[in-house]
């Protein structure tokens, strides 16, 4: 089978990546991704016997969560780093069915053989790789499904992932990750089973951005309304991209009294509302867009970018910054210095820090500020201000425009929406997608920004625990009872999950875009339009005409 991959919005022709991913992601490498996410299953099979028989399985919990996580869409571009993990996952499937076996477990000589396939050389792995992808299931809807549960799962792992760098874990979800991927090996298992599922991973998923939010939120503190800057200072700089709050705050300590400045790009924008990150005064504010103008701004940029997580736009074959390319984490690129953490988590950004004191200063290209820091428990705190704007009919609708951003010029919908909407109305957002619209002059409501921006895409959670309070302040036994309207767009995998959590609270009439997922078979899309109103975004004012009706 040739490279297969439908897993982001940009799915080639609107149905799949072959040959070579939009994203950039080569064949090899989308083929080495399907292996290690079917010996994942395998290792998931017996883990399950193992957690049953009270066996320790952190580490191996922990790997398959990184695993998960380093197969997302822009991560990970690094065939190495991809044998490496191959390596390692048989290792560890070995060793948990030891252990399992050990602690009283029996397997059948029918088990799966994700379980007990191994290669005996490179070759026989390469061919393996261009078999277990994606086409490997047949009926298109057991695809459909299985695919979205795995997406889900990826998405969910990276929030995990960022939980667990901070001292934060819970042994349930890893034990549903495990036992999910067990179940996606499971034949017998009806399309009806496999979408009650998805509705579970859904359920896990918001489990997850809760875990987050603890995590960050009880190491940092509740993020506050901040005036971030958007110019530049007058020493050389480290750009930090990603989501992962730990590596923001070890970069931040390492370059104190260093003559380095820190600038924060795309998704770690929020990291400027923490308040334990302002006591920093070389922590300058953010650069840049999203993650889709890197080529450009990166060049202006001229010091070194650090990947803490997905969101690699591989680099034109002469740009300037392609020396200047570090990764930490699940992500990875060829020929950049991958970050490695000690046992105890602590990671040498020296390299880092070296390359910046001898690049040149940052290139202005904004000034001015933009303004966010309205997580669940800022906004709270506004509660009295905002139902007396609803009530007084100054705010007559919340949208909810969160999710991703990308490069099709379809996306310009996003901007043009915010642009038109009613001055009686507000946006609650968080994602990338925010870049669309978070430095357009909208104005206020009564000193109420007509842009609330929660954050990363994770703190999505922050939106739903808005909504919910404003379920109970309005006595609103449904919250699709509220005066909130969904237009979100999306990207890759963190959108699945949230996605999947909002359908598993029953959230209804959902505008997606700028297109449905190309995994969504004909007759999965029709079950999702049909149960929960799904639809895809259309022309500007058609769609606002019809969220305001």
């Amino acid at each position: 089978m040739p490279m297969f991959c439908f897993q982001c919005q940009e799915a080639g022709g609107g149905t799949g990546c072959v040959a070579k991913g939009v994203c950039g992601k080569e064949e090899s490498t989308a083929n080495l991704q399907d292996l290690l996410i079917y010996l994942l299953k395998g290792i998931a099979i017996y883990l399950k016997q193992a957690k049953e028989r009270g066996v320790d399985t952190e580490k191996a919990d922990y790997f398959i969560v990184d695993s998960l996580f380093s197969t997302i869409s822009n991560a990970n571009f690094d065939n190495q780093s991809f044998m490496n993990k191959i390596g390692k996952a048989l290792a560890i499937r070995k060793d948990i069915r030891k252990k399992a076996e050990r602690a009283g477990a029996v397997f059948s000589s029918d088990i799966d053989d994700a379980a007990i396939w191994k290669p005996a050389d490179d070759e026989e792995l390469k061919q393996k790789a261009k078999k277990v992808g994606v086409l490997a299931t047949k009926n298109k809807d057991i695809r459909s499904l299985r695919e979205m549960i795995t997406y889900g799962l990826k998405g969910m792992a990276a929030y995990t992932e960022h939980a667990y760098n901070l001292g934060y874990q819970d042994p349930d979800i890893f034990k549903f990750i495990a036992d999910t991927l067990v179940k996606l090996t499971d034949d017998s298992l009806s399309v009806d089973e496999l979408f009650e599922l998805t509705m579970t991973t859904g359920d896990y998923g918001l489990k997850a951005m809760s875990l987050l939010d603890q995590a960050n939120t009880e190491s940092y503190g509740n993020p506050e309304i901040t005036e971030v800057e958007i110019g530049v200072s007058d020493k050389p700089g480290i750009l930090i991209s990603g989501h992962d709050l730990k590596d923001m705050e070890m970069l931040l300590e390492q370059t104190k009294d260093s003559g380095v400045d820190i600038y924060t790009h795309s998704e770690m924008l929020p990291a400027n509302y923490y308040p334990a990150f302002k006591k920093y005064d070389h922590f300058i504010g953010n650069y840049g867009n999203s993650w889709w103008r890197q080529r450009e701004e990166f060049e202006t940029f001229h010091g070194p970018i650090l990947f803490t997580t997905n969101c690699i736009v591989p680099p034109w074959p002469a740009a300037s910054y392609q020396n200047k390319i570090f990764t930490t984490n699940s992500t990875g690129y060829p020929g950049s210095m991958h970050i490695e953490a000690d046992e105890n988590g602590y990671k040498d950004f020296s390299p880092v820090i070296e390359a910046a004191k001898n690049s040149q200063v940052p290139e202005e290209i904004e000034t001015g500020k933009i303004i966010g820091g309205f997580a669940h428990n800022q906004v709270v705190e506004l509660a009295d201000k905002i139902v007396e704007a609803v009530e007084k009919g100054k705010i007559k609708k919340f949208f909810v425009m969160a999710g991703c951003d990308g490069r099709f010029k379809e996306r310009r919908y996003y901007t043009e929406f915010a642009e038109k909407l009613p001055e009686d109305t507000v946006i609650l957002t968080a994602g990338c997608a925010k870049y669309r619209y978070n430095k357009l002059d909208l104005g206020d409501i009564d000193g109420i920004p007509r842009v609330l921006d929660a954050g990363q895409c994770n703190d999505s959670y922050s939106l739903i625990m808005i909504a919910q309070k404003l379920a109970e302040i309005f006595e609103v036994e449904d919250v699709n009872d509220l005066p909130i309207a969904y237009n979100i767009a999306w990207y890759e995998q963190k959108a699945v999950i949230i996605f999947l959590a909002l359908l598993s609270l029953g959230i209804k009439k959902i505008k997606l875009g700028p297109t449905l997922p190309a995994f969504l078979s004909e007759n999965v899309a029709e079950t999702i339009i049909n149960k929960f109103d799904l639809t895809t975004i259309g022309e500007v004012e058609a769609d606002m005409a019809e969220f305001l009706s």
